[in-house]
């Protein structure tokens, strides 16, 4: 299998990323770790007339804390973020995440802006921003923006990046304290896309009632999807079993996921709610260890 023919870029400098999807836009396509641009090419699922490869862009591949969360440069590395000390101290998602993204062959090419710009449905980041409540900076040529994860997955493999525009940033808010975290999916083998996935996490009160709670499903519709029922119906409340199992619940409720090949949607719709029961057990005990 052969790419279509392209003509190719290797910017240094975000201006000059910019500046070149300012003049192609449309007939052009980023490459960072290339762990699903390159497989598409290929396939010539996409036949873009212009490839612009950021990877000598040093800035976009910074990692720093910001305000008790953290910054995360686009083009930092999917291994990374698995084995950084800052993301367990900051951010444990994310480190809870990695090990179900792809293998440890992907991981090291493969960047977070690249999972996140792709926006598959079944990908485990795109679900860890939402959960989290990410920010994604996008700049073009034209200026700046900055989009809420939840507003930036519009539908499968469909984002709010314009044709012009670039994911240069992610910004995470503080990690309150008392709070855990889980993401939980199955899949049919190791490193699959998962038949249906939750990221979820739980906020204690110094009383151990919830303070907080997310739950994001992904894998079971076009993009991650907030269970906010489900989050609605713990805050305040004690986190027992039964107010667990009514939360998995509502989730199930919440997502209509079509049959496919691989399994039918009311397995992946049974699968949202079992997968929220466990992941908010899981954090809810991973909440009290840090209380």
């Amino acid at each position: 299998m052969k790419p279509p023919r392209f003509s190719y870029h290797d910017p240094a400098t975000v201006e000059e990323a910019l500046g070149l999807l300012a003049a192609h836009g449309d007939a052009a396509r980023v490459l960072a770790g290339g762990q699903s641009l390159m497989p598409m090419l290929n396939f010539r699922l996409a036949r873009p007339g212009h490839v612009i490869d950021v990877n000598r862009v040093a800035a976009l591949a910074t990692m720093s804390p910001a305000d008790s969360g953290l910054r995360i440069g686009a083009l930092v590395r999917q291994r990374t973020l698995e084995r950084s000390p800052l993301i367990r101290e900051r951010c444990p998602m994310i480190g809870q995440a990695m090990p179900f993204v792809g293998h440890p062959q992907i991981r090291t090419r493969g960047t977070l802006g690249g999972s996140l710009a792709h926006a598959d449905p079944a990908a485990e980041l795109p679900a860890v921003m939402v959960a989290l409540g990410a920010r994604l900076t996008l700049r073009s040529a034209r200026g700046q923006r900055t989009v809420a994860a939840e507003d930036f997955f519009v539908a499968a493999l469909t984002t709010a990046l314009a044709p012009d525009e670039l994911l240069t940033e992610v910004a995470l808010p503080p990690w309150p304290a008392r709070t855990g975290s889980s993401v939980q999916e199955v899949a049919i083998r190791l490193g699959d896309f998962a038949l249906g996935g939750v990221a979820a996490a739980l906020t204690l009160d110094a009383q151990g009632r919830v303070a907080g709670a997310r739950v994001v499903c992904f894998g079971v519709g076009p993009r991650p999807l907030r269970a906010a029922d489900a989050e609605r119906s713990l805050v305040g409340g004690a986190p027992s079993a039964a107010a667990l199992a009514e939360a998995g619940r509502l989730a199930s409720a919440a997502v209509d996921p079509s049959d496919d090949i691989h399994a039918s949607g009311a397995y992946r719709k049974r699968l949202a709610g079992v997968l929220t029961t466990r992941a908010l057990a899981a954090s809810l005990a991973s909440a009290a260890r840090a209380a």
